[in-house]
């Protein structure tokens, strides 16, 4: 039997990586905690502010189990699956283990880090705009008597919101600033584009020619049904939606482009090994170095 190739991963690849993805993914914690978003005035008059509260018809953790959930357990899958026949090991801190294993961990990684850099993108953008959402005038009730005619054309910047429903409500006060860009929107567009590239570069199957693409045309529908929703719910303007979606495209096409391996695989999977100096290792079989 064939000695199988051994792949040294050095331990301080993996600690960089996380350390990276971290310093990515603190600042949108930073934010949904202790951001506050820049203070937009608005008129009496402004009808686009006056429409009720509903409840999202999308949740945020149908998010995170169909685009985070669901794209994870594919990679996971097509990177066994794909990887069955190969004869290499991976050796990190003396253990062996599966190549699969590290191909799924360097596409994960990868996505996790396009979901970062989506998010913060977004939440940047949000916290700074401070755009009021379609239901602010509903859910805050400002305390200025806008039935004054020298109040109708005002643009009002000093208030108060008095609706007793929601003036406790500390998450609910400060997303109705948070309107620009929509944060479903772009999350779920990035997710399900990069669901779709990574399933035109990895996945083939002979049983049907439609089958990759089907699922292609349901991953990026939800996406747009998604910020359609966000639009109907009166939680976002439509051009909230729009940027949201363009954004999420655009994020995921650059790091599926520029970031993952999809579009070079030697140079992940090949190419860097090979053209590293190789040694013997206790059993005689090659060992490289990542």
């Amino acid at each position: 039997m064939e000695n199988p190739r051994i792949i040294n991963v050095p331990l301080t690849k993996i600690f960089i990586d996380l350390v990276l993805l971290a310093a990515v993914g603190f600042p949108i914690l930073f934010l949904f905690l202790w951001g506050e978003a820049f203070h937009r005035g608005f008129f009496c008059n402004d009808e686009t502010l006056l429409h009720p509260f509903h409840k999202s018809t999308v949740p945020s953790f149908y998010l995170y189990i169909f685009g985070v959930g669901v794209t994870s357990a594919v990679i996971i899958t097509t990177e066994v699956i794909t990887s069955l026949n190969n004869n290499t090991r991976v050796a990190l801190v003396g253990k062996q283990l599966p190549y699969w294993l590290w191909r799924a961990y360097i596409m994960l990684a990868v996505f996790v880090f396009g979901c970062f850099c989506s998010q913060l993108i977004t939440d940047v953008l949000k916290y700074t705009v401070g755009r009021l959402r379609p239901h602010f005038l509903t859910v805050c009730v400002p305390d200025i008597n806008c039935s004054l005619p020298e109040n109708l054309h005002k643009f009002h910047t000093d208030f108060k919101c008095t609706n007793p429903l929601y003036i406790n409500d500390k998450r609910i006060m400060k997303e109705l600033r948070l309107s620009f860009p929509s944060g479903h929107s772009s999350f779920s567009m990035f997710t399900m584009v990069f669901f779709s590239i990574y399933l035109q570069s990895r996945f083939s199957w002979e049983g049907s020619h439609f089958l990759k693409h089907t699922l292609q045309f349901l991953a990026i529908a939800s996406a747009i049904y998604t910020g359609m929703t966000r639009i109907s719910d009166y939680k976002h303007h439509w051009s909230d939606v729009l940027a949201g979606l363009t954004m999420g495209a655009l994020t995921a096409i650059l790091i599926t482009r520029y970031v993952s391996p999809l579009f070079d695989r030697e140079k992940y999977y090949k190419t860097n090994y090979d053209s590293e100096l190789s040694q013997l290792n206790v059993n005689g079989s090659r060992a490289q170095h990542v």
